[in-house]
Parts: structure tokens; C-alpha cells; sequence
């Protein structure tokens, strides 16, 4: 049986720190089959930067509704 591994990340106005999160899930020692970022309706460079990363990072945009519904937008994605 393969698993499959799904990484989500809630940001919210996490321009400062967003690009260090999915370098860390992108780099770990067993990759995962993909990565989920959901923008919790951010007013700063976040989506930006998210989609630099091109189709390495799935993006989801959403308003703001706080981190655990957007951990379970991520969650229902994946």
C-alpha cells in the first residue's frame, strides 16, 4: 500500500516567514507528494510570495476565517 504525504500550511500575513515553511516541507528527507498553502485572506505579500514557488506549492485563497478552517480547507483539498 503507498501512502501519500500532504503538507498544509495556514498563513495569514506571513510574508516574513511563508518562504521558510515550504522550503522546510519541500526539503524534508521523505518529500511530500504535495504542498498545500492556504492564504487566510492576507493584506500582505503572502499569495506573492506562495506563488514563486510556481507548481512545487498548491495555492488556496480564502477570506480570513482564522487558521483552523483554513487547515481544514487544506485538510479537504488534499
Amino acid at each position: 500500500m503507498h501512502h501519500t504525504i500532504a503538507v498544509v500550511i495556514p498563513a495569514f500575513n506571513s510574508a516574513s516567514t511563508i518562504s521558510a515553511a515550504i522550503d522546510s516541507a519541500l526539503t524534508q528527507s521523505t518529500p511530500p507528494d504535495e504542498v498545500i498553502v492556504v492564504d487566510d485572506g492576507s493584506t500582505d505579500a503572502t499569495a506573492e510570495i506562495i506563488r514563486s514557488f510556481g507548481n512545487k506549492v498548491k495555492l488556496l485563497l480564502q477570506s480570513n476565517q482564522g487558521s483552523a478552517v483554513a487547515r481544514q480547507t487544506g485538510t479537504d483539498a488534499a
